[in-house]
């Protein structure tokens, strides 16, 4: 993959900047594409059984060097409840990848990098939101985001797509104001900015299902994201 290569410090061209001071990654879910979660996805496969699936993934990453740190949330693809939040994935499956370098949370999450604040969130209730609100869509998830932080809340719409887990506390309520609030779920990637709270839509690794040309969702895959954790400045970068 010409992103673990990147990564590995082997892709010196004037078009891809240097990958010398990346010290994190963080995956936003879904980690792999898990099994029957939309018809006829069983025939798109190249693994059908979702443990052999984390084992690929994590092969991936124990390609990246160690000094990097990984930090994975699952998404409603991966192999835990539907209902949000989202524990972090079982000890069954974290226990394929390298310990050394990898981190897993739940979903959402907030974590601390550098003293910048990440909220981690996959983003099914941009569902929600595209079928809601007129001015929102799948196009650029930035704007269904935008509306997350104006309402405090990322899934503040009940009864729709994002099935809510019984919990004594809404994990959904944003009480502490993040740096970056990245997303993922509509496989399109968008980068944006709401007062001074930085965007981030990572996109996919997948080029365009079956399924995603019946129901006219066109993805960005093989694009990732940068971001200076000192000036919060952005850079998309694309490897195909």
């Amino acid at each position: 993959m010409r992103f673990i290569s990147w990564l590995r410090g082997e892709i010196n061209d004037e078009k891809t900047p240097a990958s010398d001071n990346i010290k994190y990654l963080v995956i936003a879910g879904d980690l792999v594409d898990g099994i029957g979660i939309y018809p006829g996805q069983e025939k798109e496969l190249l693994i059908n059984d979702v443990y052999a699936q984390y084992e690929q993934a994590a092969e991936y990453l124990k390609e990246i060097p160690e000094h990097i740190n990984i930090i994975i949330s699952p998404g409603n693809h991966d192999a835990v409840r539907q209902a949000e939040p989202q524990p972090c994935l079982p000890d069954e499956i974290t226990g394929l990848f390298n310990k050394n370098n990898t981190t897993f949370v739940g979903n959402p999450a907030m974590v601390g990098l550098e003293g910048i604040k990440i909220l981690i969130y996959h983003g099914r209730s941009i569902d929600d939101f595209v079928a809601a609100m007129p001015n929102v869509n799948y196009k650029d998830p930035t704007i269904a985001m935008k509306e997350m932080l104006k309402r405090r809340h990322l899934s503040p719409i009940y009864g729709g797509r994002v099935l809510i887990a019984p919990e004594k506390k809404d994990h959904f309520v944003i009480d502490k104001i993040p740096d970056i609030l990245h997303c993922g779920h509509v496989h399109t990637a968008n980068i944006g900015k709401y007062r001074n709270v930085t965007l981030i839509n990572s996109g996919t690794w997948q080029s365009q299902t079956e399924f995603q040309k019946r129901v006219n969702l066109k993805p960005d895959p093989a694009i990732a994201t940068t971001v200076d954790l000192n000036t919060l400045q952005t850079q998309m970068i694309k490897f195909l």
